[in-house]
């Protein structure tokens, strides 16, 4: 596809390049052939230095490591000891020899909290350095009760005060022992490797949450939870489709005018862990040179045309269309990469391959799934299995399959490996609501990537795949009006659910009992001359308990709990109550088989 921003290393260095922690700041330290080394921040989106650190060495040989923590610290393996740099200042900020026996350029690397740092030494040995936290981490692993025959715990000694580490004013001590102990002592008891691990968000045990009956908590005023409203500057649109960055720290949203929004939390003293959050506004984000990433529409009306879109993992590129070609965008300059495939057939869905961000699963109007691989711009294999055209597409990489759903309210699934198609089975659609000829069926993965979420306007329904056996069912009552989307929260431990009557539902996932109703007054301000309501609903990737709703006057709403709260609904153990009678939606508990 070629680079999308090509970057002049300084000195024409070789680079080695580092994100801060949050992902925001990237940087790179390098050295080249007159052994000359530059330790750097770049502006990301121009692709151009933003500041150069002072202190390095001129070098005789090796080339300079260095690493990155706490969104604050820079470090370096430098003349023989480490190097320390604030990420805000330009000169050194101190350095140590770690008590001698460093090579010229030792290899370093912090832990996840950036309370221990990992150095090599001249004898191919580890030191592992330790501020105060870093100490106490090593005091309370030494002191636990290990089984003897398999690890022998760590001698830690100290190294004289050398200044600050990390901004904790502590002593940096020194682990030293066996080559191979340093390394086994620091896993406990079990192989219990939790300590130093990469903390990543916690999944709620299911079996925890089967056991709880919630109460319902209706939520009324806008009192009770936390509600912003995105800015925006630009024509308001009805909200099309609406998804977070794989970082949590943006969200993107596709106007049914055939325009992308992107919105930006950027660092601040209010917000300087950079989150999405309802606290701070983020920036409606565009690059310098102004352009706005817009879909080709060809001669489609775009009342009849079905805009879609996916994000790549890394956040890099957005593949959309809004029933003209599909449009490559960068998602740093907003640049067109490329288009493909015009109507007709219009493309009604996109998924990226789990595995390979070159292969797309692209659903079409005509019922049809292709499956194109984008690097040498061909079509792979042609799906046919649905009547109607495909409204969902979800790749399991656990089972290897990929789920279609279509506007005939079918389910297909595909092999992966062969693209076989291995079932299928109908929705089934009660016979009191007429079908809306623009009708929607959409499939997600659940975190286990076994359990398959379905939503039409009419129910909601959980599947495990491959077979696709039906396990729950929910339906709303009918003074609610039709279901206009839903998705599982970041944990897959509850359901969202917006309603065209303005309302989201919170539902617990195992179950599909309704813990939390939020009616459109707790987020929306009155106005009796326009009926606003959500079109589409986003989870965010890493705090289950936020969401964002997509509605139909061109507004972007982030929703939170309380802060007294801090989740959607209060179970029983919680509130001292007993066991209760939850209803649907808006309403009666349904049926679930």
């Amino acid at each position: 596809m070629g680079s999308r921003v090509d970057y002049n290393a300084p000195g024409q260095s070789s680079t080695t390049m580092s994100y801060s922690a949050d992902g925001t700041r990237l940087f790179s330290c390098g050295t080249n052939k007159e052994w000359e080394s530059f330790l750097v921040e770049w502006n990301e989106s121009e692709g151009a230095v933003k500041r150069t650190y002072f202190g390095l060495g001129k070098r005789s040989v090796g080339v300079v490591q260095f690493d990155t923590t706490k969104n604050r610290v820079l470090a370096a393996g430098d003349d023989f000891t480490v190097k320390f740099w604030d990420m805000d200042n330009l000169n050194l900020l101190t350095s140590t020899p770690a008590g001698g026996g460093l090579p010229l350029s030792p290899c370093i690397r912090f832990n996840k909290e950036g309370t221990l740092l990992a150095v090599s030494t001249d004898d191919n040995g580890v030191k592992i350095l330790a501020n105060s936290d870093g100490v106490r981490l090593l005091r309370t692993v030494e002191n636990r009760s290990f089984d003897a025959s398999r690890v022998a715990p760590p001698a830690v000694v100290k190294a004289p005060n050398i200044g600050p580490f990390g901004y904790n004013n502590a002593t940096i001590g020194t682990t030293i022992g066996d080559r191979a102990a340093p390394i086994a002592s620091i896993v406990g008891p079990n192989n219990d490797a939790r300590i130093l691990a990469d903390v990543k968000p916690r999944i709620t045990d299911e079996s925890v949450e089967k056991s709880r009956i919630w109460k319902l908590t209706e939520i009324n005023e806008p009192s009770q939870c936390r509600t912003l409203r995105l800015p925006d500057s630009l024509t308001a649109m009805r909200v099309s489709r609406l998804i977070y960055t794989n970082s949590g720290v943006a969200i993107l949203a596709l106007a049914c005018n055939a325009v992308h929004k992107l919105w930006k939390w950027q660092r601040s003293d209010r917000n300087i862990t950079v989150k999405a959050t309802t606290s701070v506004a983020p920036q409606l984000w565009q690059p310098s040179s102004g352009i706005l990433m817009t879909n080709d529409i060809s001669d489609t009306n775009p009342e009849d045309a079905v805009p879609c879109f996916a994000l790549s993992k890394n956040d890099s590129y957005v593949m959309s269309a809004s029933g003209g070609k599909i449009s490559l965008f960068n998602m740093m300059t907003f640049k067109t990469m490329t288009t493909f495939m015009p109507p007709p057939p219009a493309v009604t869905f996109l998924a990226f391959h789990p595995q390979d961000n070159n292969i797309i699963a692209i659903g079409m109007d005509d019922s049809w799934i292709q499956i194109y691989n984008v690097r040498v711009d061909e079509v792979k294999t042609k799906l046919k299995g649905h009547q109607k055209r495909i409204t969902g597409l979800a790749f399991s990489h656990t089972l290897n399959v990929l789920v279609s759903s279509g506007a005939d309210s079918q389910l297909c699934v595909w092999s992966t490996d062969g693209w076989e198609k291995q079932t299928s089975k109908f929705l089934q659609i009660p016979n009191v609501r007429a079908a809306s000829p623009h009708v929607e069926t959409r499939v997600q993965f659940h975190l286990d990537q076994i359990h398959l979420l379905a939503v039409h306007e009419t129910q909601i329904v959980i599947f495990e795949a491959p077979k696709l056996e039906c396990l729950k069912q929910w339906v709303p009552r009918e003074a609610s009006g039709p279901i206009t989307h839903a998705t599982y929260s970041c944990d897959s431990q509850m359901i969202y659910v917006s309603f065209e009557d303005g309302s989201v539902g919170v539902l617990t996932a195992s179950t599909l009992r309704l813990r939390c109703r939020i009616s459109s007054a707790a987020y929306l301000p009155p106005n009796p001359s326009l009926r606003v309501y959500p079109l589409v609903i986003a989870a965010h990737p890493s705090d289950p308990n936020q969401f964002a709703l997509g509605l139909t006057d061109g507004g972007v709403q982030i929703v939170e709990p309380s802060e007294s709260e801090g989740k959607w609904g209060t179970s029983p153990a919680e509130n001292g109550t007993g066991p209760c009678t939850t209803s649907g939606a808006t309403g009666s508990e349904p049926p679930q088989r």
